[in-house]
C-alpha cells in the first residue's frame, strides 16, 4: 500500500466510556462554574468527542451553597417564568431562587448552555446537583475534578 489511510472515527452509544466526576463549587462563580460543567457533561475533554452523541461524564456538583455572583447579580439579576395564563409572568432574583433551592441556580445556568434538543434532555439527566458535601453516589468510585478558574 501507498498511501496510508485514515478513518474518521465516529463515538457511538457502545464505544463510549463514561466516568463519574465530583466538582466542588465552593466560590465559583456560577457561569464560569456552569460553561465548565457543560464542557465535562457533552464529552469535549475527550479525544472521540462527536457532536450528536452522549459521549460526555456523568458529573456530580456539591457545595451549590457556596457559590458566588459578581457584581450585584445578587439583587439584579431575575429568574423569569410564566404560568401560562394572561398577566401570570413571575420573576425572582437571584437571592429569592437561592433561598428556596440553592441548586437552581446552577441548574439554570447549566440547562441554559446545552442544546435544546433531545440530546441536550438527555445530557442533562447526567448531572447531579447537592447542596451540601456529601453525595450518594460512592459506589460509582467518582473522580475528583478541578476547575480550570
Amino acid at each position: 500500500m501507498k498511501y496510508m489511510s485514515y478513518k474518521t472515527v465516529s463515538a457511538n452509544k457502545n464505544t463510549v466510556t463514561k466516568e463519574w466526576l465530583v466538582v466542588d463549587a465552593t466560590d465559583a462563580v456560577v457561569g464560569r462554574l456552569a460553561s465548565q460543567i457543560v464542557h465535562l457533561l457533552r464529552g469535549k475533554h475527550k479525544p472521540l468527542y462527536t457532536p450528536h452523541v452522549d459521549c460526555g461524564d456523568h458529573v456530580i456538583v456539591i457545595n451549590c451553597d457556596k457559590v458566588r455572583f459578581t457584581g450585584k447579580k445578587w439583587d439584579e439579576k431575575l429568574y423569569i417564568r410564566y404560568t401560562g395564563y394572561p398577566g401570570g409572568q413571575r420573576a425572582l432574583t437571584a437571592k429569592q431562587v437561592k433561598a428556596k433551592s440553592s441548586t437552581r441556580l446552577v441548574e439554570q445556568a447549566v440547562k441554559g448552555m446545552l442544546p435544546k434538543n433531545r440530546l441536550g434532555r438527555q445530557l442533562f439527566k447526567n448531572l447531579h446537583l447537592y447542596e451540601g458535601a456529601e453525595h450518594p453516589h460512592q459506589a460509582q468510585q467518582p473522580k475528583e475534578y478541578k476547575l480550570k478558574y
